[in-house]
């Protein structure tokens, strides 16, 4: 019998059915080892020697690897068909070796894009060796990011309080999204008019026309600057006669996108499916390792990381057989298409993600998948059929028109376009970052010489907008311009930047906190060569030359390494009034706006002599005065509008409390402002939520606040109260020790008895706060130590394991249904410990711990009588 090794559970299911009993197939679970987070786990000065940890977990699955290949025929090693998989292959085989596993037994590489019985066949049928630059290239890779993070963290930590981290690739990238940031505040409006003119044909037909020029003057967009040149070129449309001077209709082809890639999945399920890039990748892996149809598991799409935009023979055509046979011949192009991928690195560049088959068609799989992998299926089917299909033919016609009003002729232009041929149109059509010209208006049939009546005349004022934030699609759009990273690092980079509070995601753009900002302006300012876009991308085609064998890895990292720990030696001693000098320059738009009145922004409103300054305190960056101590004013980062609290001054005084006689402040602390009643020991505070400015509130909305919790009223059937209030999650209802969610903060003061109720049935039908408890997916059955049940779940972030109040996340890789109790268990205490909630043992564990104690007593008794 001979071992096969791949990443999933769920894959290992599914393939031994597919190779019968004379294979085992094992799961290594994702990698089986890392470099260790400490220093040490890469010795530059010892040629680049890493020191490779196997963790408590994996080292029990490698165990049992090993203990199988130990009596087995051979090895193959069948993980993913990317660098991640060569390496987890790589690091498995050097780990069997060191057990002495191997010995003499056959090693085999297999690799595979799709999960069907014919493609795990044909792989087992052409093995291969470990592709050892591809390894190389990942070892180079692994290191790299150690080196920046574990050499440039710690710098960051002392000379900038409050920075989390730095990377290789985060750090870039977090500094476009900072860039699109500074470039949105440096950013001046610019007036400008458009005019448009309504006319009507000689055939009776409406349509619209642009204000183009005026006499031998040509206009672009913004040419028209004022409102008085758009009110003199109205007022002589208005008194002109129109006339069409050409026509001309330009045929044009649009050609089908080629099947998906990577990062284009991610971009269009953002865009149309509203999909994170976490959310699409984890959907599609569960559609590419399998799905249950009929009583059989059936991978339905191929490998989903990849940066191929090319299909295999069979599969272009299966696309024509069905386009011939769903949409007629008329749709179908003479020759398959043939697109060529943009991947530098050609070990990576493997087949599109496409449909293993395509006469699966999404409504044929649609009762047998979720919500998510139901859409994300459809989209790549169409995606796929589409890319074969014939392309639209698209009429656009330009009409230039002529307004003479006396002396002056005001030139128009009409356009419009006209779908002769839908083609791929039919079936699909990609989606757009952002809003663009309406190509699908018509124009009415125009001849050259005709006449026209004037309808309307509109003029209308604009202003220049800024560039758009990011968001998640256009992010990744743009890592794959600049070419930094690859597509399997585009999520979890995303992931990292949230996750350290660098950036965050409001109405589906990113932006970047202040700090982001800091970290980014600090490494700008001292390390500008390792966040320059051009760099970044010069280190990725050379990891893409290493991986094709054109280059040494240790080469590579001794270049760099020789470079980046000079620039790191160079600011050691850098002093910190340095470092503010610096990022107060850097980032004077944004912490320093101008002010309404024209004077200095940096010039402090309290003591009016001293200078504003970041500042770096116990909990991060802030803005204070040079005069302290003498003038103690402060503010935070984030309040642009200068509402700094001034020590000498005191707290703004709204109001008094009419019941209670105490005054009510407006007050600022280290974690923003607040409201406060009194000046008792302990006054009663009131932090202001968000989305309120201190410069709005008034004493009627500092009380509403210090009143909360409010009572709505008493429940209908329990007579026990609903209290509406906010905590930290955000604005909630309470009713007999439960709570449930409300969508805004207005709504705590406004709540009506009847909408309370509702909110809080709603609750109780879902389970939860205001979300529904996940499903089980699995029952493991009773705790074996504290009792109650054990079961696993797939809830919003993944799938975890639940015992009483303690949900533990499942390891990366893990197969839901494969967990056992004792894995549960393990995870459930680990978890336990970390939290420090313990356990709570049910009535039935409880009896049964005092019956043993009973016994354990009994018979302690019964020896020392018997002695």
């Amino acid at each position: 019998m001979k071992v096969v090794i791949v990443e999933s559970p769920a894959k290992a299911k599914t393939i031994n059915k597919y190779l019968g009993s004379g294979f085992q197939v094992l799961a290594s679970y994702g990698h089986v080892r890392d470099l260790p987070p400490k220093d040490g786990s890469v010795l530059p000065d010892e040629d680049f020697s890493m020191s490779w940890a196997v963790d408590a977990k994996s080292q029990k699955r490698i165990n049992e690897i090993a203990r199988a290949v130990k009596s087995s025929d051979g090895l193959i090693l069948a993980t993913d068909p990317d660098r991640e998989g060569e390496a987890i292959s790589w690091h498995v085989l050097e780990i069997l070796h060191d057990k002495k596993a191997i010995k003499d037994k056959p090693v085999q590489r297999v690799v595979f894009n799709a999960i069907t019985k014919k493609a795990i066949t044909d792989a087992m049928a052409e093995p291969r060796d470990i592709d050892t630059p591809l390894v190389d290239a990942y070892r180079a890779r692994r290191a790299l990011d150690y080196l920046v993070g574990f050499t440039l963290s710690p710098v960051l930590w002392r000379k900038l309080p409050g920075a989390r981290s730095a990377g290789r690739v985060q750090s870039v990238a977090l500094r476009f999204v900072c860039d699109r940031e500074r470039e949105i505040e440096k950013f001046v409006p610019q007036e400008y008019w458009s005019l448009v003119a309504t006319l009507i044909s000689s055939g009776g037909d409406e349509f619209t026309a642009r204000v183009v020029g005026h006499n031998d003057d040509k206009f672009a967009r913004l040419d028209i600057k004022t409102g008085d040149q758009a009110a003199h070129l109205k007022s002589l449309l208005e008194s002109a006669t129109f006339a069409v001077e050409s026509v001309e209709s330009k045929p044009q082809n649009r050609n089908p996108q080629p099947p998906f890639t990577t990062s284009t999945l991610q971009q269009e399920a953002s865009r149309k499916l509203g999909f994170s890039a976490t959310r699409t990748m984890q959907t599609a892996q569960k559609l590419y390792e399998g799905v249950a149809l009929n009583g059989e598991t059936v991978g339905l799409i191929t490998y989903m990381r990849t940066d191929g935009v090319q299909m295999a023979p069979e599969a272009i055509n299966a696309t024509r057989s069905a386009i011939a046979s769903d949409f007629g011949p008329d749709y179908l192009p003479e020759k398959p298409r043939y697109y060529s991928t943009k991947a530098k690195n050609a070990q990576e560049a493997h087949e599109a993600i496409r449909p293993t088959g395509l006469d699966r068609t999404p409504k044929q799989v649609a009762g047998f998948l979720d919500a998510d992998q139901a859409k994300l299926y459809e989209l790549i089917w169409k995606r796929t059929v589409a890319s074969q299909m014939q392309s639209a033919r698209i009429e656009r016609t330009t009409a230039e028109i002529a307004a003479r009003s006396g002396s002056d002729i005001v030139r128009l232009r009409a356009t419009g376009s006209v779908i002769r041929f839908d083609g791929f149109l039919k079936l699909y059509q990609e989606g757009r970052d952002d809003d663009g010209d309406d190509e699908s208006k018509r124009l009415p049939p125009l001849a050259a010489g005709e006449t026209a009546t004037r309808k309307a005349i509109e003029s209308t004022q604009h202003f220049t907008e800024p560039p758009p934030r990011y968001t998640e699609a256009t992010f990744i759009k743009k890592m794959e311009e600049l070419g930094i990273g690859r597509p399997s690092t585009y999520t979890s980079t995303l992931s990292v930047l949230r996750d350290r509070e660098y950036i965050r995601l409001d109405k589906r753009r990113l932006i970047p906190e202040d700090k982001g900002r800091l970290v980014t302006a600090f490494l700008e300012s001292f390390f500008e060569r390792y966040v320059e876009y051009d760099f970044t991308a010069g280190l990725e085609e050379k990891l893409d030359r290493i991986s094709a064998g054109d280059l040494a890895w240790r080469d590579v990292l001794r270049e760099f390494w020789m470079q980046f720990s000079a620039v790191v030696h160079d600011i050691k001693d850098l002093r910190v009034s340095e470092v503010l000098d610096a990022l107060n320059d850097l980032l004077a738009e944004h912490i320093f706006p101008p002010r309404e009145d024209g004077s200095d922004p940096r010039a402090c409103t309290a003591c009016d002599t001293g200078r504003l300054s970041l500042k770096l305190g116990k909990f991060g960056a802030f803005i204070g005065c040079s005069n302290y101590p003498e003038c103690r004013f402060t503010r935070q980062l984030a309040d642009i509008n200068g509402n700094g609290q001034d020590a000498n001054e005191g707290p703004t005084l709204l109001g008094v409390d009419p019941e209670s006689g105490m005054d009510v402040t407006l007050r600022t602390g280290r974690f923003g402002p607040y409201v406060q009643l009194g000046e008792e020991a302990k006054p009663k505070r009131a932090s202001l939520p968000k989305g309120w400015e201190p410069a709005s509130m008034d004493l009627p909305k500092a009380l509403s606040l210090l009143n909360l919790p409010r009572e709505v009223g008493d429940h209908p059937e329990t007579g026990k109260p609903i209290l509406a209030g906010i905590g930290r999650y955000g604005p909630f209802l309470q009713h007999d020790g439960k709570y449930a969610n409300l969508e805004t903060v207005e709504d705590v003061f406004t709540v009506g008895l009847n909408r309370a109720v509702t909110v809080i049935a709603e609750k109780q039908a879902k389970g939860g706060r205001g979300r529904a408890t996940p499903a089980a997916l699995k029952e493991l059955g009773e705790h074996p130590e504290h009792g109650g049940a054990i079961t696993v779940r797939d809830g919003r972030y993944g799938p975890y394991v639940n015992h009483g109040k303690i949900n533990a996340t499942l390891p990366k890789g893990t197969d839901p249904t494969s967990v056992t109790v004792e894995q549960a268990v393990e995870w459930i205490a680990e978890k336990a410990a970390k939290s420090g909630t313990k356990p709570k043992a049910t009535r039935k564990a409880k009896t049964t711990k005092k019956t043993a104690a009973k016994t354990t007593k009994a018979k302690t008794a019964k020896k020392k009588a018997d002695a």
